[in-house]
Order: structure tokens, then sequence, then C-alpha cells
């Protein structure tokens, strides 16, 4: 409960409100006493504060909460009677005390209560003071004002609660259509507060926290459970955790994980987050969305299973075309013209079998980190190497491809699948730049990174492709339509490679104004 809701509760006890009136009422004559006022207990003050001390024994003795709320008139009009006879008294009172019941009156009975003010009012103050008025002309009005204002100030809080009592009617309202909508929803949503404390949760993000926390959940983000990442055997560490880290103030989102250790009932779950803050930009917590993403992770299994097993039986028969091209090639029986033709033949069963190759290697990674056999090896070299086995092609398709590089750079990689990042760059550019276009190819390091550019002059990316661009089997529409021979994977596993070594590949790209891959290494590996 707010601190303003638990006031307004507190006041609308008649008893509590008693107390409250009797207490500021002892206060006012305490303050006249002490300056000089006449005080007698039968008449004036005295009289009134007697009538305050019954009413005040009256609102904390009666349990009002269980009686006729009509019963609870008694004080408020009570309180009125008091400050009338208070003001009977040659010396007066302060008669704006009768404000305080009236607020009350006003609050719990609306506009009925104002009349039940204004008529106490009337009875208590304006007609004793008239008949009794000492002989001073001014009394009478000045009763007569503050009848007015104990009445228009019923009239005012009567008003004001009637439209809080209309807007708690709409937030009502809408909150049990957000809490109808919340619950309806086929994603688990959860709502974090500041400090990652579960504030709310619907009832489909209850049916995966049973499945991922079959002993109970403490209501924390980061707490330990029954929850994998993506290859479904490795269990999460708190910081992986996604409500840990939209705790921490991290945006994300298809970050996917499995719950549940029982194969038949476990879940896949792509989760993303968003952070909430208050008006002046402070973090204040956080929501996530909960998809189950099960049949689909399970129809990519399936389908990886079928790539590696189809790969696999491609590789063979495949191996030994490419060898048997080999010899023929080399036989110098076979007329120059057969030769040309077989060497088609090579060069397309190559790209045939560094297909199936990358789909082999994708379907039996499952997703895991590549694995990486380092060591000493000079990456000048190897690009070298790659950049003058493409010149060949490039040349074919009317591209001119310039090379600035150190003469040596050793560093600790994996030469093999460093070349294979390299020739997947190079291969991309050159398909996809124009004749008479041009491929840029810089490497340079300094203290802390290697850095290597392959820079074209081709078509260039769209930007809603290029954040989708390293996904596998991801190929963009332009790639497509102008039929560019690829599977969609060179990217992906080049973004894996190059992050098997620690580093970061990225792309600026403009469309028709070509495209820039930057990818950046650790100098000490």
């Amino acid at each position: 409960m707010t601190r303003r809701s638990w006031s307004i509760a507190w006041m609308a006890e008649p008893g509590r409100f008693q107390v409250l009136f009797s207490v500021l009422y002892a206060v006012d004559v305490g303050l006249r006493v002490a300056f000089g006022a006449r005080f007698d207990l039968l008449s004036g003050p005295g009289l009134g504060l007697v009538g305050a001390v019954v009413l005040f024994v009256l609102g904390v003795a009666v349990p009002w909460d269980r009686l006729d709320p009509r019963l609870a008139l008694v004080l408020p009009v009570g309180s009125i009677a008091v400050v009338g006879v208070t003001r009977l008294a040659p010396e007066g009172g302060n008669g704006l005390l009768a404000v305080f019941p009236a607020l009350w009156l006003g609050r719990q009975w609306g506009r009925r209560g104002a009349v039940i003010a204004g008529v106490a009012t009337v009875l208590f103050l304006v007609v004793p003071g008239a008949v009794y008025s000492h002989g001073d002309s001014v009394m009478v009005p000045r009763v007569l004002f503050i009848a007015l204002v104990v009445v228009v100030t019923a009239l005012a809080v009567a008003d004001g609660m009637e439209q809080v009592q209309a807007h708690e009617g709409t937030i009502e309202h809408q909150r049990r259509v957000s809490q109808a909508i919340f619950d309806t929803v086929d994603v688990g949503l959860l709502l974090l507060g500041k400090d990652g404390e579960y504030v709310g949760m619907n009832r489909r993000h209850q049916e995966f926290m049973a499945i991922g926390y079959p002993a109970g959940h403490e209501g924390q983000a980061g707490q330990l459970g029954e929850v994998y990442d993506v290859d479904g055997r490795t269990p999460m560490r708190a910081e992986q955790m996604p409500a840990y880290r939209a705790s921490a103030e991290e945006e994300f989102d298809d970050v996917r994980m499995w719950i549940g250790r029982d194969p038949a009932t476990r879940r896949a779950l792509s989760v993303s987050a968003r952070a909430v803050r208050t008006r002046d930009g402070a973090f204040a917590g956080a929501a996530l969305a909960y998809n189950d993403v099960t049949d689909f992770m399970r129809a990519l299994k399936v389908k990886d299973e079928f790539v590696a097993l189809v790969s696999h039986e491609l590789r063979t028969p495949l191996t030994s075309i490419v060898g048997y091209v080999q010899i023929l090639e080399e036989d110098p029986a076979i007329p120059p013209h057969a030769v040309e033709q077989l060497r088609v033949v090579h060069r397309n069963a190559e790209r045939l079998r560094r297909l199936i190759g990358d789909l082999l290697d994708t379907a039996q990674r499952d997703g895991s980190p590549m694995p990486i056999n380092r060591s000493d090896a000079d990456l000048a070299a190897i690009v070298v190497e790659s950049v003058e086995a493409a010149r060949p092609t490039a040349a074919g398709a009317g591209v001119d491809i310039a090379l600035t590089a150190p003469e040596q750079l050793r560093m600790s990689l994996d030469a093999q699948r460093i070349a294979q990042a390299v020739d997947n760059l190079l291969s991309n550019a050159i398909k996809y730049t124009e004749p008479g276009g041009a491929v840029t190819v810089r490497l340079a390091a300094d203290e802390r990174d290697v850095e290597l550019e392959v820079v074209d002059t081709g078509i260039g990316i769209a930007p809603d492709d290029c954040d989708r661009l390293f996904t596998r089997f991801f190929r963009t529409e332009d790639a497509a339509r102008r039929a560019v021979a690829g599977a969609g994977l060179g990217l992906s596993i080049t973004k894996d490679i190059v992050e098997s070594h620690g580093g970061r590949v990225d792309v600026e790209s403009e469309v028709g104004r070509g495209s820039t891959f930057r990818v950046r290494l650790p100098s000490v590996g």
C-alpha cells in the first residue's frame, strides 16, 4: 500500500479521525489558556474540552467497524457541537476546527455528508451564535462565514472523492484488462524490480518456472535450477541467466536456453529483455518475454542431423570423383579440349566438396563453439596466399584485387581455420562486386589488436540485412534475385572462426556503394 492510500485509509476510520480531532482541539485550548484566556470546566472551552474527551473515549473504545456506518455520524456531528459550545464563551473559540469533521463527512458520505455538515454547523454554530452574540455585531457574520467554509470544504472533498473513485474505477478496469491480457498471451512474461526481485509474472511463465525450478524459486534473479545452455547439456551459470542479465540493465533478443531435465517435458525458450526506467532515466527494473521455441529447436536438430547424414554420404563419392578427374587431367592421351572440360568439372567438384564440408561442420557442432588448434603461424603469409589464390577468380569476374600487408605478422592461431575465414570474405567480396569493380585487402596490427579489412565496391547490403548477415543459411534478397551462388554458410562460419580466436567481425555497408568487412583479433592469442 502506498503512503497516500495508507493515509486515506487511516482517515476513513471514524475512531482514528476522532482521536486526531480531539488532540487538535486540546492543543487549541492549551494554547489559548497559555496566552491568558479564562478556563472554566462549566462553560466555553472547558465544557468543550469535556465534550472532546468524551468523543475521544468513544472513538477509541467503540468498535465502529462492526457497527452500522450511520452510527459513526455521532462523532463528526458531536465534534461540530463541541466547536459550537466553545464559540459561546465570551472569548470565543477557533471555529475553523469545524472544517476538520466536515472533511471526514465529505470524504465518507459525499454530498450527503456535505449536507449533514452544513445542517450541523447551522444548528450548533450559526443559531447559537446569533442567539448568544453578547452584543457583538461581528459574531454573526463570522459564524456564517465559518458555516460557508465548512459546507464548501465538505462539498470540495466530496467532489474530489467522486473523481478519485471514478478514476479508481477506470484504473481498476484497465488493471483487470491488462491482467487478462497478461495471463492470456502464450508467452511467459516476467517483471523485475530494480534489485532483480521478481515483481510479477503471468500464468505461462509460472508453468515455465515449475519446469525449470521444480524445487521452488526464491524470486530473485540469478537463481540456479534445471536451466541449460542452447546445447541442452551445459548448466547455465548465474551470470548467464536472462533475468540476471536483465537486472544488470542489459537488453537483448532471442537468447535461447533449455529448461527441465526430463527430455519428455523439457522446453526450449527464446528470451528477450527490455529495461524499465524512471522519468529521469534511472533503472527501475526490467520486462522479460519467454517464448516457447521447443518445436523450432527440435526441427533444427532434425534438419542438422539430416544435413550431416547427407553430407557424410556425399563426401566419399565426391572425393573419388575429384581424384579420378585429377588423374584424367594429367593423362597425356586426353585431348586439350577435354582437359579444359575436365578442369571445369574439377573446379565445380571442389566447390561442391567445400560446401559439403561447411554443411557437415555446421551440423556436427550443433551451436557449440568451433574447436581450434593454435600454433605459431604467419598471418601475413596466410592472407597473401588467400589473395593470390583468389586472383584467377577475380580476374575472370573482371574485379581487381589490391593488398596492403606487412611482410610478416606472427601469431598464435589456427592457420587452416583463419585461411578458411579469409577465403570466405574474399569469395563474398568478389561474388558481389560488378565487373570493373575492386576489392581491397588491408592487414595491420598495433600493440593490442590485429585488424583485417576486406573492402569491395560491390552492390552493398541493406541495413535490415546487416543484422542477420552472420546467421546460418541467411541470404539477402538481392543475392537470391541475382542468383549468386552460395548456401548462406560462409559468413556464419567466418564469424564462428573469428570468435573462437577471441575476436569479432563487423560489417559496414551501403546499398550501391559496397561493403567493408572488418576482422579484429587480439594480438596475443
